[in-house]
Order: C-alpha cells, then structure tokens, then sequence
C-alpha cells in the first residue's frame, strides 16, 4: 500500500540544472532510506544517491559534487538536486524507499518503487 509519487525531470541543456521530488505515501510506519536509482539506453540500472533515516548518504562516483540528496522526513519526501548536468546523466530516475508499514493487524517491511520519470540532457 506504500506508494512513491515523483515529480521533476524533463529536458535541459548541459549544464543546467533540474530538482527531481518523491513522496512516500500511505501506511507508512517509518522509513529506513530513501534513494535514487538511474538506468540510461543500453546500460546496467546504478544507485545515483542514497538517504538513511539517520541522515548518511551515499553518492555514485560519477555524480559526486554535482547532485545532493535530501529528504522532509515530516513529508516522507526525498528530493534529488541535479546541477551541472550532463548529457550522460540522460536515464529514466526512479525513486526508492524502504521502511516498514502498518495495518491494524500486522507490521512489516515494505520496498517501492516509483514509475520513473525521464531525466534528458542535451548537449
């Protein structure tokens, strides 16, 4: 029942910047980590940046310096600020959590994924 919405992406030119946006929703107990994943034509999906409920990150080589990660834990929102793109940053984003949820009966653990959303960087 746990649901990712994302907003951002779009097409921008190199160099500019975009602010991808998540949030969590739904019978949300907590939440673990928080993170966002890339996978670009013809490559292997890679973990871009990573947010635990404590506040580390982690960062892939290739964006380090560039992207920040950061989360409203008061909204279940994580937020991914791209400057100085790229053209090989060009991928479809997808948005990852996983925590645990709750029903009247039962908690559990739960991972979800949102749909994507396209990120094109021109040159």
């Amino acid at each position: 029942q746990v649901q990712l919405v994302e907003s951002g992406g779009g097409l921008v030119q190199a160099g500019g910047s975009l602010e991808l946006s998540c949030a969590a929703s739904g019978r949300i107990f907590s939440i673990r980590a928080m993170g966002w994943h890339r996978q670009a034509p013809g490559k292997q999906r890679e973990l871009v940046a990573s947010i635990t409920s404590g506040g580390s990150t982690t960062y892939a080589d290739s964006v380090k310096g560039r992207f920040t990660i950061s989360r409203d834990n008061a909204k279940n929102t994580v937020y991914l600020q791209m400057n100085s793109l790229k053209p090989e940053d060009t991928a479809v984003y997808y948005c990852n959590g996983d925590g645990y949820w709750y029903s009247d009966a039962e908690v559990g653990p739960f991972t979800s994924w949102g749909q994507g959303t396209q990120v094109t960087v021109s040159s």
